[in-house]
This record gives structure tokens, C-alpha cells and sequence, in this order.
């Protein structure tokens, strides 16, 4: 629905934004609703399965001054006809009141591709494949006659065409039965049963049914009213920070010592952190433009038919930010606590709020720096960081994003993976080198995780450079008598063809973005490294359905020539397409010397599930660092005060010195 009131055709300030890259308010989304549906372009069985901001041209925001008014602000629509599966993308100003452009989207034709699911498609597909016969006949054959509360999960299907549904609007559905509201469905997986479902259609294409595995029925409910009283010997661990926070909000750009930055957020990459500087002197030097997880893929590695075909797009197919949680204070986050709400589209094309999305607060993280001099008094400082997080559920896993960004100029992205293991049936002791039982008659198949982080760069400016650097040992001779040297080896990646790296623990790999015009106080170009975490890369085969969608994932580092249009690494649409994005865009083999420079990086976890993820998974991590090497003079954190905190003392006792 949309208002009276809704401002169309109207200056930024009337829509609540004061600067180009703030949110999406609810009023933009319904101005675009409203001169979509005025341009005769929504219809009672439209749907916007994705409604993205249009980044703002980045000349402009570098350009943009605070009270500037004169902005515009737009957003692409992606628009599904539910009764016929028509797909068209259309951009829409909603300062200037206009659609300024529509297109169509060929879904039916190769190399195909659909939008993000909607949430009601999730609902629409449970009722769908319950009411066919054949999955009825499927459950009764396994003694399950009460279906009330079956979960039929709402699956992305991949691709293979040689099955069938090509160019069709699909899903696979798998089935866990749920024997009453609040059983934990993913207890009691229906093996063998897959549902092909034509969403538009509305009708079951296909149901395969070769499982004969016993459903477990043992109870594995992990809420604190069916798992018993909780321990007590754990103590309140309470966070006080009784002058405040150090940092300050005004809308949305966030201070905090020396870092500078804006929070974004969208549905499809969730947060989103724009224009990074980081404060050297009376001078706020930019480090990095723009940074997300617009992309993460989760591949299976389990042969059977109930799973091969399983490779699920989290922000592609599902909508990463769309699913964000509403985060708990002292939950979620503990401390002294800044949230920010985002909006987001819902199906219809409506503004659906989503309060609390993302967390602002800081942590104490441990010593930051430390030295002791005989017969001098230590020098301790301790280190604390900026944490920016939010929280989405997909499905049965739950995904943390938090950024960190430190004291000494260093940022940090750490991904916590936690949520249900995506289980299966077998005979209790059956051995199975794809998937391990992890509980008497459940399995977890091998899968990983794989996230692409986009990292538009801008240290000190926009045009960068990008190198690598390896360790080297010195063979024994003449330059290495003793057998003790080693050094290392910078080199320039100078084109995209070069720039598709993978990381290496035994040289310690690493790379660096540098500027192109700034040198330090040792003469050399000022830097950022990123350091890998080192971890598998895709595991599924080259040339397999997995690996050509997902190709962003079978190296860690891709670097491009910035284009606006390329902003997530398997393309626009991943959902049921033949492969895109990176591996296409790399082909133009852009110079990248001092160039407007996008570093991806592939990271994640590849998970052999245990019995002790199960019912619930403790989370796992997984991340990478950017640090300056070369940016700054010195230490950045020399000047931190030397006190600690008051509220420290001596266990057994009631007060003690400080270290200061």
C-alpha cells in the first residue's frame, strides 16, 4: 500500500536522507512502489523479489558537500509476474519521480537465471508439494499420516538442465517431519523424498522417492524448556562503560578515534560500509570506498540424489539482508550498544522495517602493545575495537558478519557460522565417507561455506596498485652460508589475468593495495595488506555445475578495474543460471595499474560436521585482516592513555594497584 503522502519527484531531505549513501527509507520504497505502479508496471500478481539502492556515482559522493540537497537517489526493481514468471528489471528516481529505464529479463532463454525467492514462494511450495499425491503416498509409506506440521524446505534447485526445469521458475523440496508445533523438524529428516516443484505452474514436475532409511524420531530439541534447568556455576560477566561509548553517530556516519565511515545496508548484501578513513595527523586518508559480503555460496559434497545437486546462493537466491534478525540487547551484543534499523522490500514491493539490523559497540581486546626494560616500569597498553555486526538466517544456518576495525589502523572481517547441521537419514552405523553420522541414524553432509568479500579500495585515493608478496628461502652458498636467510618477493599484478591468486601458507602470501601518488616517510608508496586466512578453496570439480556458477569461489583473490555494474561476484542472478559474474568479467583483462581498484576474496569453512555440532552448532569462524604496511609513519596507537580498568582486582581480594 502506499500513501497519500508519499513524496514522488521531490528532493532527498523530504525522504529523510541527508547524504547520497544513506539507507533506503521506508518513503523511498514506497515512492518507487507508487511511480512503478503509476507507469502501469505493477499488477495484482506483481512481485518485487529484489529492490536494491542504485549506488550513487562515486564522483558525486566524493564531490558531496553536507547540506547539499541536489542528489539523486534511485533504486532498481526486479519485477516477477507471478502467474506468467515474466521477469523485468526496472531503475526508478525517486527524486525525479520517473522510471528512467526497463528491461527484460530472458529467463526463458540460456544462460537463464531467476530473481531471489520471495518469502511467500516458501509457503507456496509446502502447499504445493503436500497436496500431491505422490508425496502423500511417500510420507504414509513411511508411517507419517498426520502432515499438519511437516516442514517442506524451500530449496534453490541449481543447475541441471538435462533434468528438466530449464528456464522455469523452480525449486527442490526436501522433507522433515515435524510431529508437533515446537519439534525441531530438522531432527527428523524424510531421506530420499525430493519434490520438483514449477512455481509458476504451481505443481509438482517431478517427486523422486528412493530413501528406505528409518526417519530417527529421537528428540533433539535444544530450547531451555525441553533441554532442563541451566548450570548455575557460571558468574554474571557484566560490560559497563560508565562515561559512554567513544564513539558518535550522526545518521549514519559513525566516528571513533581515528576511523571514519558510513553504515549501509541493503537486501540482498546485507551491511554495507562505505567511505573507511582512517584519521593520521589533522587528516582523515581514505583506506577503503566500499566493503560487503555481497555473495556466499554453500556447496554440498555428498553424491546422493536427495543432495548432489545442492549449492545454495545465500544473498543471490535468498536474500542475505531480506533475512537479517532484529538483534537482543545482551544477547546478540553486550556493552554499551548502538543499533541502526534497516528497510528492506517486502514481496509486494511494501517498505518492511527491520529494527535493530545492525549492532554498533565496543570491545576491550586484550594488550595492544607491550614492552618492560630492566629496572623501568612496564609499558602496557591495551588494545580495543569497533565491532559493526548483523545476523542472518537462512534456512537451518545462522551467519554473523562483524567487522572490527582496531586502534593501530588494522580491520578485520570475522564470519560466524552457527544454526542447525542440514541433516539426512541412514541406518543407525551406516559409514559413509560424504556424510558421518553425527547422532544414531542422522547424518551431516560435508559442504562448505565460502564468502566473497568486495573490497572497493581507495588508499589514499583512488588510484591503486596491486601486489603480491611470497616468502623466500635462501638456498645455501655464497648468499646464505650459515643456511639461516630468507627474504621475500614483491611483485605487481598489472592486469585481471594476473590478479586471480590463491593463497599460500608456505610463503605467507599476501597482498597489497598501494597508492599511486603518496609515499611514506621511508619513500615508499603508501599501503593496505590483506591477509588471507588460508582455507580450501571450492572443492567441487572444474566444469561441474557448482564450480561454473560458482567460480568466484575456486580462487581466494580476484582483483577488477571498478565498474559499477559489477557488484556481485556470480552475477546479478544466480538463482537456476548457467554461471556468471567474475570469471566473465576477469576475461577483459583490465589494466589495474594505478587504477580504480575492487580486491574479492574468497574465504570460508569447509565443514565435516561432528556429533558435537549437533542439535545446535557451536559457531565457527572464519575472516581475513586488512592492515596498514606502509600507510603510517609510526604506530598509530603511541598516545593511548596508560590506565586500566577500575573495576579490575585480584580474585580473593578487594582492590589492588593498577597497572598504571
Amino acid at each position: 500500500m502506499t500513501t497519500e503522502t508519499t513524496p514522488t519527484g521531490a528532493a532527498p531531505s523530504s525522504f529523510g536522507v541527508t547524504h547520497p549513501l544513506d539507507m533506503l527509507t521506508a518513503a523511498e520504497i514506497r515512492a518507487a512502489r507508487e511511480i512503478l505502479v503509476r507507469r502501469g508496471l505493477v499488477e495484482e500478481t506483481t512481485r518485487f523479489p529484489r529492490l536494491l539502492p542504485v549506488e550513487p556515482d562515486k564522483q558525486a559522493v566524493l564531490a558531496h558537500r553536507p547540506g547539499s540537497d541536489d542528489f539523486d537517489r534511485s533504486v532498481v526493481a526486479t519485477l516477477l509476474e507471478t502467474g506468467t514468471g515474466r521477469v523485468r528489471e526496472a531503475v526508478v528516481s525517486v527524486t525525479a519521480g520517473t522510471v528512467t529505464s526497463v528491461r527484460e529479463l530472458p529467463t526463458a532463454e540460456p544462460p537463464y537465471g531467476q530473481p531471489p525467492y520471495l518469502f511467500e514462494e516458501y509457503d507456496r511450495a509446502a502447499e504445493i508439494v503436500k497436496a500431491d499425491p505422490r508425496w502423500q503416498a511417500a510420507m504414509a509409506r513411511r508411517g507419517i499420516t498426520d502432515t499438519t506440521h511437516t516442514f517442506v524446505t524451500p530449496l534453490a534447485p541449481g543447475f541441471f538442465p538435462e533434468e528438466g526445469g530449464a528456464g522455469r521458475r523452480m525449486m527442490r523440496s526436501l522433507t522433515f517431519h515435524r510431529r508437533h508445533a515446537g519439534d525441531n523438524p530438522w531432527a527428523h529428516p524424510v531421506e530420499g523424498v525430493v519434490a520438483h516443484v514449477d512455481l509458476t505452474a504451481g505443481e509438482v514436475v517431478r517427486l523422486e522417492d528412493d530413501g528406505d532409511a528409518p526417519v530417527p524420531w529421537d528428540d533433539w530439541d535444544y530450547t531451555p524448556e525441553r533441554t532442563g534447568p541451566a548450570r548455575t556455576s557460571l558468574k554474571p560477566l557484566e560490560i559497563t562503560q560508565p562515561e559512554g561509548p567513544s564513539f558518535s553517530v550522526e545518521g549514519t556516519r559513525v566516528r571513533w578515534e581515528n576511523w571514519t565511515l558510513r553504515i549501509g545496508f541493503n537486501a540482498q548484501e546485507g551491511l554495507v560500509l562505505n567511505r573507511i578513513t582512517f584519521r593520521d595527523g589533522g587528516e582523515d586518508r581514505p583506506v577503503v570506498y566500499r566493503a560487503s559480503v555481497p555473495e556466499m555460496v554453500v556447496p554440498y559434497g555428498d553424491p546422493a540424489p536427495p543432495r548432489f545437486w545442492i549449492s545454495y546462493f545465500d544473498a543471490g537466491e535468498y536474500s542475505l539482508g531480506k533475512n537479517a534478525n532484529s538483534l537482543k540487547l545482551g544477547c546478540d551484543c553486550l556493552g554499551e550498544i548502538t543499533y541502526f534499523d534497516a528497510v528492506v522490500a517486502d514481496d509486494r514491493g511494501d517498505p518492511m522495517p527491520i529494527p535493530h539490523a545492525v549492532c554498533m559497540h565496543e570491545e576491550d581486546y586484550g594488550i595492544l602493545w607491550k614492552h618492560t626494560e630492566p629496572g623501568e616500569p612496564s609499558q602496557v597498553r591495551r588494545s580495543r575495537r569497533l565491532v559493526i555486526s548483523y545476523f542472518a538466517t537462512v534456512g537451518n544456518y545462522d551467519y554473523g558478519f562483524f567487522w572490527y576495525f582496531y586502534l593501530d589502523g588494522s580491520i578485520q572481517l570475522e564470519t560466524k557460522a552457527t544454526g542447525i547441521v542440514f541433516a539426512g537419514a541412514a541406518e543407525p552405523g551406516t559409514e559413509n565417507s560424504h556424510a558421518p553420522e553425527i547422532a544414531p541414524g542422522i547424518i551431516g553432509p560435508v559442504h562448505q561455506h565460502l564468502f566473497c568479500a568486495r573490497l572497493d579500495m581507495s588508499v589514499d585515493g583512488q588510484a591503486n596498485s596491486v601486489e603480491e608478496e611470497n616468502l623466500v628461502a635462501v638456498p645455501t652458498g655464497p648468499q646464505n652460508p650459515h643456511g639461516n636467510a630468507f627474504t621475500y618477493e614483491r611483485s605487481r599484478l598489472a592486469r585481471e589475468s594476473q590478479a586471480v591468486r590463491d593463497a599460500d601458507s608456505e610463503t605467507g602470501r599476501r597482498w597489497y593495495v598501494t597508492s599511486a601518488h603518496r609515499r611514506n616517510a621511508v619513500g615508499r608508496p603508501t599501503s593496505y595488506q590483506l591477509t588471507p586466512m588460508p582455507g580450501p578453496r571450492l572443492m567441487a570439480q572444474p566444469g561441474s555445475s557448482a564450480a561454473n556458477r560458482a567460480e568466484f569461489a575456486r580462487h581466494h583473490l580476484w582483483a577488477t578495474a571498478y565498474d559499477p555494474a559489477e557488484r556481485f561476484p556470480a552475477g546479478d542472478y544466480p538463482n537456476q543460471h548457467a554461471g556468471d559474474g567474475l570469471g566473465r568479467w576477469t576475461r577483459a583483462d583490465r589494466p589495474l595499474t594505478d587504477a580504480d581498484v575492487v580486491l574479492w576474496h574468497t574465504f570460508g569453512l569447509t565443514h565435516i560436521p561432528r556429533p558435537e555440532d549437533w542439535p545446535v552448532m557451536p559457531v565457527d569462524y572464519a575472516g581475513f585482516w586488512l592492515k596498514p604496511h606502509g600507510f603510517l609513519d609510526a604506530n598509530p596507537a603511541l598516545d593511548l592513555p596508560d590506565w586500566s580498568t577500575r573495576s579490575s582486582r585480584e580474585v580473593g581480594t578487594h582492590g589492588g594497584e593498577c597497572c598504571s
